[in-house]
């Protein structure tokens, strides 16, 4: 049977060399392409075609969810996995949203990592159960899609007249749903609300 083609996605050198090297350890498993943002992990899924994509959560560009749902349209016969530090409730949410097969923390040892890849190569999904645990006992997001938009956007302290530029709505609509999101998660100001909404990885 033949390897496992493996693509890595992660912004640290460090790590990406050392499970690189850690991965072609195994027989049956292959690095065929490194990426350290995003966009370079999409052209490189693109350009070597791996049955599984793994791929660092938080990257300069795109994030990990992102090129995931990228990756179902543009090379669907790669199942796509997620290696994170940030395991919060929202991300996994989004992440099996996006058809993500795999959702590990990055504290997983290589030799576990490499039998989780063989699940997902199976066509079997893993999430770890910590993980799993936190997002049921946090629920879903209360905010609305729109809401969570505004909030993102204001999470960099842009003034309403920005945020109201950027996404295409009046200040009056950005200043309600900025205060219709604050109220839902119990918040005093934006701030509070965007660090909330951060906290529980629902923006």
């Amino acid at each position: 049977m033949s390897a496992v083609r493996i693509l890595l996605a992660d912004d640290e050198h460090l790590i990406r060399g050392a499970l690189a090297a850690l991965l072609a350890l195994e027989d049956d498993l292959e690095v065929v392409a490194e990426a350290a943002t995003g966009n370079e992990a999409l052209a490189m899924a693109l350009q070597h075609r791996p049955d599984i994509a793994v791929l660092d959560l938080q990257m300069p560009g795109l994030d990990g969810v992102a090129v995931a749902t990228r990756l179902r349209t543009d090379v669907p016969d790669c199942r796509t996995m997620i290696v994170t530090s940030h395991g919060l409730p929202g991300h996994l949410k989004r992440a099996l949203a996006a058809g993500v097969r795999g959702f590990v923390p990055k504290t997983v040892s290589a030799q576990r990592l490499a039998e989780i890849i063989r699940t997902v190569r199976a066509g079997n999904r893993y999430v770890d159960p910590e993980l799993a645990a936190d997002a049921i006992a946090a629920g879903d997001s209360p905010l609305t899609v729109r809401e969570a938009e505004v909030l993102e956007l204001a999470a960099h302290g842009a003034p309403i007249a920005e945020i109201a530029a950027r996404a295409a709505l009046s200040q009056g609509t950005v200043r309600n749903y900025l205060s219709s999101a604050a109220s839902k998660l119990g918040a005093e100001n934006r701030h509070t609300a965007v660090r909330l909404a951060r906290e529980r990885g629902w923006v």
